[in-house]
C-alpha cells in the first residue's frame, strides 16, 4: 500500500499556523464583544459563555436566568447577534445551545 497524501511543506504549515492565529483573534474579537453585552444581560440575572465560531457561526450558552428564559430567543437575535454582527466582521450567524 502506498501512501498518496502528500509530504506537508513549510507552506502548508504556515498557514495552519496563520489559520490558528487567525481563529485566535477572532475569538478575542468576539470575546471582547461580548464584554460589552454581558453587564445588560447580567442586570437580568444571565450570563453568556462563548463555545465555538466556525465559518461566521458563534454558538453561545445562555445561562443565569438566561437558560430558561422565554425571552432568551429575542435577547439572542435582537441584541447579542445584531451586536457580533456590527462588531465582529465575519459573523453570519449566532446560535444558542
Amino acid at each position: 500500500m502506498t501512501d498518496t497524501a502528500p509530504p506537508a511543506t513549510a507552506a502548508t504549515e504556515a498557514q495552519v499556523g496563520t489559520a490558528d492565529i487567525d481563529s485566535e483573534a477572532l475569538r478575542e474579537q468576539v470575546e471582547q464583544a461580548l464584554d460589552t453585552i454581558r453587564p445588560a444581560i447580567a442586570m437580568d440575572g444571565g450570563n453568556v459563555e462563548l463555545l465555538d465560531i466556525e465559518d461566521g457561526v458563534v454558538t453561545l450558552r445562555m445561562m443565569g436566568a438566561c437558560g430558561g428564559c422565554p425571552m432568551s430567543t429575542m435577547t439572542l437575535k435582537r441584541g447579542i447577534e445584531e451586536r457580533l454582527r456590527s462588531m465582529v466582521p465575519g459573523i453570519e450567524r449566532v446560535d444558542a445551545i
